[in-house]
């Protein structure tokens, strides 16, 4: 049974006047090469791999699109429904001012008619009233 003090470790030991930018370097290529070495796959089968997974992400892009398409064509088409909606109610609001525009224009010219009426009848009173006040002056 080993100990714990018996367990391999790692130390790293940085250089204090260095960016460490060279060991990083070093140990992506050394990455990149066991990737390399471990990988399961042949280079034709990574490739078709690589094919697949394109295909899925545009496939699933175009399928982004055209919902973003099938939401904004319905917008379009409540926001069609709402102004149709909306000029109906504003015509039927200016139709309905013109009928009550032409009612009392109508009903204002019927009150004229008999406020003129009853003036001509006032006149012709009082000319009748002061043709017979003569008459009865002269006797």
């Amino acid at each position: 049974m080993r100990d714990r003090d018996d367990t391999p470790y790692i130390v790293i030991d940085r250089d204090a006047g260095g960016s460490g930018f060279g060991s990083f370097l070093l140990g992506a290529l050394v990455g990149a090469g066991l990737a390399l070495l471990f990988a399961p796959r042949t280079g034709e089968e990574t490739q078709e791999e690589l094919r697949e997974q394109a295909r899925k992400i545009r496939d699933a892009a175009e399928e982004r699109v055209r919902d973003a398409q099938r939401q904004l064509e319905e917008r379009i088409d409540d926001a069609r429904d709402g102004v149709s909606t909306r000029y109906d109610e504003v015509r039927e609001a200016v139709s309905a001012g013109r009928d009550a525009a032409r009612d009392a224009r109508t009903e204002l010219e019927d009150k004229l008619e008999r406020s003129k009426a009853a003036y001509r009848a006032g006149v012709s009173a009082a000319r009748e009233t002061i043709a017979s006040t003569s008459e009865e002056t002269e006797d």
